[in-house]
């Protein structure tokens, strides 16, 4: 790729939105909104169905584009639960009732619902009570639901659900159920990705239609023209969310570069497919799907353009080639995404791509070939063949899972070792690049030593998270010199380990209870458990830490803002403890139960309910 690329404006002026969006941006509901009618009772809404259907047992999902409410103007999206109603993509229905906010707890580290859809610009739900369609869907549209549920029915009525399970997502990103261990092990073996509709899809049925052209001897312009509708046609029955339409507007654009015998311009293309999405929808830049698409496809685009193999060399090696240097390019840039939003890398994903890819292809090639046989009753002729490469897929992605360091764990990176990575790896991604790469070299080492460096001083002395859910409180503290611990048992280890991944360990060092009746068992996240009244009595400093932690009397506080200490030792489950660190500010104490927190001036930071306090100090 030559270096000019990085001069285009619209680079540019893309990444300074990008900046703008994550430093000032916040999504919220507009002004008319569907949000600001959730103190009526009982609505009756308007809108169109924003999506295909998610079933959940018994209840049809779907996101809902509002038109009205209650016969009044409005706008947003309602996130509907239907029941005994199957809403269908673009049709225009009538829903009855009650709004409810997202249910959600921004507990750290953890999934939080509210905060998924408030991403997607959706804040929110309705149960309805009645539905019903006023305005079905152009023809069109129908015809696109009608394709897509036929691909999907010819798997289930044909394959075992795991298979069937397996074809739907290869084929259209409908994965439907999987049981927890063979959805672990595709995660673990870094084929996750691989079950959802992204741009490679797309890539692949125009490939295949020109592939079917050119042996049909049509013309150059009727090729490409016959490859956009098919992808088109693909986009849209795979549900056309951002990844597929970015890989369009891609391929149209390279389709154009080569009917006018031009650079096809994919780089371009993704920048401006970029730009649109985020014009319309600025919360996609924290959707973290938004982020591995648009990280894997420019690593792609920049690595297989970089590094080329030489054309001296047979194809069948150049096609190994570019697979490896695309799986090794996407697994790089996507690395600190993967450690910061999974806390897990796959470590066998380079290996197994390698081999999953490709037969990904084959997969959705005789899925739809398949399909449409069966349509015409003539699915035998491919049924083993699908069913062969199905039960290699699933076998092949066990396999790679069953390693037993096929995926590590791994705690979050800061913003600045994030920075100096992505600086160092857009200076590897161009080392071919010589005289670019000797241009660039001073400044990305820079600027890699200086992120690194407002990282470390930009660090406060002592950072405390007061964390809560439903009343049961638990904290943790991380100090300058990466000593962390972990406060009370209230929150459950298996919701602690991601709050410990997200602050940048994998394991406390040490777990201090808040009473002598406290559960004990935290070997997996703490390397020592310092007992109250066993270890160690109130007045005492905790030993065998690095800083000042004294144990005191547990601190409470009444209803009025009165802090009272629990004083005098009973030996019941009654007696309890409060811990206070000592830094260089003064001595700041966490109150029993992690319900707050006393700052060395004497102020209390409270924690809230169902969510997370960050306080630095």
């Amino acid at each position: 790729m030559h270096p000019d690329v990085y001069k285009r404006p619209l680079l540019w002026v893309l990444a300074a939105y990008i900046l703008a969006l994550v430093f000032y941006y916040s999504p919220a509901p507009s002004k008319r909104d569907v949000f600001h009618f959730l103190s009526q009772k009982q609505v009756t809404l308007t809108g169109r169905v924003d999506g295909f259907a998610v079933s959940k047992k018994d209840v049809q999902n779907a996101a809902v584009k509002v038109l009205s409410v209650n016969g009044f103007p409005a706008d947003g999206t309602v996130y509907a639960r239907f029941k005994n109603f199957e809403p269908e993509w673009k049709d225009t229905v009538l829903v009855t009732g009650k709004l409810q906010k997202p249910y959600g707890i921004n507990l750290l580290g953890n999934f939080d619902w509210r905060d998924y859809l408030a991403l997607k610009n959706i804040f929110t739900e309705i149960k309805a009570s009645d539905a019903a369609v006023i305005k079905p869907a152009p023809f069109f549209i129908r015809w696109i639901r009608r394709a897509r549920t036929a691909v999907l029915r010819s798997f289930d009525d044909s394959f075992p659900p795991e298979l069937a399970g397996i074809a739907g997502g290869v084929t259209l990103g409908e994965r439907g159920e999987f049981p927890q261990d063979l959805y672990g092990a595709f995660q673990d073996s870094g084929a996750i990705h691989l079950l959802v509709a992204s741009g490679g899809n797309v890539g692949f049925v125009t490939l295949i239609v020109l592939f079917i052209c050119s042996f049909a001897g049509l013309g150059r312009r009727k090729m490409m023209f016959a490859a956009l509708a098919a992808a088109g046609v693909y986009t849209l029955v795979a549900g056309a969310d951002a990844p597929l339409v970015r890989a369009y507007f891609m391929t149209i654009c390279a389709c154009l570069g080569y009917l006018l015998g031009r650079n096809s311009g994919i780089f371009q293309g993704l920048l401006v497919s970029c730009f649109a999405i985020l014009i319309f929808q600025p919360a996609a830049v924290f959707e973290t799907g938004f982020q591995m698409s648009f990280l894997a496809t420019l690593a792609i685009i920049v690595c297989l353009n970089n590094y080329s193999p030489p054309a001296t060399w047979p194809k069948w090696l150049t096609f190994f080639v570019q697979i490896f240097l695309a799986t090794l390019s996407t697994q790089l840039v996507l690395l600190p995404v993967f450690t910061n939003v999974f806390y897990k890398v796959s470590v066998t994903g380079l290996a197994s791509n390698m081999v999953l890819v490709p037969l990904a292809s084959c997969v959705m090639g005789l899925g739809f070939a398949y399909s449409a046989l069966y349509a015409l009753h003539a699915g035998g002729v491919l049924y083993w063949p699908l069913y062969g490469a199905l039960w290699l897929f699933k076998t092949l992605v066990e396999f790679f899972a069953s390693f037993k360091m096929s995926a590590l764990p791994s705690s979050s990176w800061g913003a600045g070792t994030v920075a100096a990575y992505y600086a160092g790896l857009f200076l590897l991604f161009n080392l071919p690049l010589k005289n670019f790469a000797r241009k660039i070299a001073p400044a990305c080492f820079a600027f890699m030593a200086l992120a690194l460096a407002v990282q470390y001083i930009a660090r406060p002395e002592a950072e405390v998270y007061l964390l809560n859910e439903w009343n049961r409180s638990s904290a943790v503290v991380r100090l300058r010199g990466g000593e962390t611990f972990v406060l009370g048992d209230g929150i459950k280890e298996e919701k602690m380990l991601p709050a410990l991944y997200k602050t940048g360990v994998r394991r406390a060092d040490v777990f201090l209870p808040f009473s002598a009746e406290a559960n004990y068992a935290w070997e997996r996240l703490a390397d020592n458990t310092v007992l109250p009244f066993k270890d160690v009595w109130p007045g005492e400093f905790i030993f065998a830490v690095p800083v000042r932690v004294r144990m005191v009397w547990g601190l409470h506080e009444t209803k009025d803002g009165r802090l009272w200490e629990n004083k005098g030792y009973s030996g019941t489950k009654k007696d309890d403890v409060s811990y206070c660190f000592e830094t260089s500010g003064g001595e700041w104490c966490i109150g029993a139960q992690a319900r707050f927190l006393r700052k060395a001036d004497g102020s209390v930071v409270h924690g809230r309910l169902n969510d997370t306090v960050k306080i630095k100090l």
